[in-house]
C-alpha cells in the first residue's frame, strides 16, 4: 500500500534524530514504504544502478578538508565535485595534485570541480589549468555569456568539458538548463550543462523533462530536494531529500533512461556547520527509491 507524502515527511523526520548509521537505513526503508516493493532483486548489486553518485563538496564548505574527506568516506560515496573552499583556485600545481590525491587515497574519485565563475577568457583559462592539475574531466561553471566563444576554444585545447550551472530565477542569465542548452548549441559538444534540480524547479522547469531534453550535453548534476518551487532564494529552499516537493523517483528514472554518465552530486546546503546527518538521510532516501526501480 502506498503511503501519502505527508506520512513520508512525518516518518522521515525521525531519521535526523537517530544515529548516523541508522539515518541512512531508516530513510531508505521509509522510501521503500512510499514507493512500493522493488521491481527486481537488488541484493549484492550496485545500489546506484551504474549512476555515479557522490557529493558536491560545497555541502562541506564550512568543514576542513580532512574532515570532509572522512565524512564522504563514512557515507561510502566514491565521487566528489571539488569546491574551491577545499582547494583554492589560486593554489599551486603541487597543492592541487596533493589535495586530489588525498581524495583518491580515501577511495573518492574527483570527477568535477566548481561551481567556478568565469568573467573573461583569462579567468576561464585559469579554471581549465586548475581542472587539468587535479585531473577531472568536467568543470562546473557559471560563465558570462560573452565568454562562451572563449570556452569553445578552451574545451578543444584542454579536452575538458564545461558544465554550465543554472542558477535559478534570481540569476541574470542561465536561470534554467534550457537557457544554457540553447546557448551552447553553436559551440563544441564539450560545452554542456550541470543541472541543479532545485534551481531548475524554482525556474519553472520540470527537472526530469530537462534531463531528457538536454541529455546530449548533460555532464553534471546537483541532486537535492526543495521545500517549495516558489521559494524566493536557494538558501531557504533546500531540504533533505524526501522531505520536499521534488519528484525524486521521476528524476532517478530520467537519469537511468538517458543513460546519464556524469556525476550525480548530493548537495545539502541548509546545515553547512554539520551536513553529514542531512546527507546521510538524503542518501538513504535516494537509495531506497533506487531499490524500487527497474534494473
Amino acid at each position: 500500500m502506498l503511503h501519502t507524502r505527508r506520512h513520508m515527511l512525518k516518518t522521515a523526520a525521525f531519521a535526523a534524530a537517530i544515529p548516523l548509521a541508522g539515518a541512512s537505513t531508516f530513510a531508505a526503508d521509509a522510501a521503500k514504504e512510499l514507493i512500493g516493493p522493488a521491481t527486481a532483486p537488488t541484493s549484492g548489486k550496485d545500489p546506484w544502478k551504474g549512476l555515479k553518485f557522490g557529493v558536491a563538496s560545497y555541502s562541506f564548505r564550512k568543514i576542513p578538508l580532512a574532515d570532509t574527506i572522512a565524512a564522504i568516506k563514512r557515507l561510502d560515496l566514491h565521487y566528489v565535485s571539488i569546491k574551491d573552499t577545499h582547494l583554492p583556485l589560486d593554489s599551486t600545481t603541487a597543492q592541487r595534485k596533493e589535495v586530489a590525491q588525498q581524495f583518491r587515497d580515501a577511495g573518492i574519485n574527483p570527477i568535477s570541480c566548481g561551481v567556478i565563475s568565469m568573467k573573461d577568457e583569462a579567468s576561464a583559462r585559469h579554471a581549465f589549468e586548475y581542472a587539468r592539475d587535479i585531473d577531472v574531466p568536467t568543470i562546473v561553471a557559471f560563465p558570462e555569456l560573452a565568454v562562451l566563444p572563449a570556452l569553445d576554444k578552451l574545451v578543444k585545447e584542454f579536452n575538458i568539458k564545461i558544465a554550465i550551472h543554472n542558477h535559478g530565477p534570481e540569476a541574470t542569465h542561465f536561470k534554467s538548463p534550457l537557457e544554457a542548452f540553447a546557448a551552447v548549441q553553436p559551440f563544441d559538444a564539450r560545452l554542456g550543462l550541470c543541472i541543479d534540480v532545485g534551481h531548475t524547479a524554482r525556474a519553472g522547469v520540470n527537472p526530469p523533462d530537462a534531463m531528457r531534453k538536454c541529455k546530449e550535453r548533460f555532464y553534471d548534476c546537483h541532486f537535492k530536494d526543495i521545500v517549495s518551487v516558489n521559494a524566493k532564494n536557494a538558501g531557504t529552499a533546500e531540504t533533505e531529500i524526501g522531505r520536499g516537493v521534488l519528484d525524486i523517483k521521476g528524476m532517478l528514472e530520467a537519469l537511468l533512461e538517458v543513460k546519464y554518465a556524469g556525476h550525480v552530486g548530493f548537495e545539502h546546503e541548509k546545515t553547512a556547520e554539520n551536513p553529514l546527518p542531512g546527507l546521510a538521510e538524503s542518501m538513504g532516501f535516494t537509495k531506497g527509491v533506487m531499490s524500487c526501480l527497474g534494473a
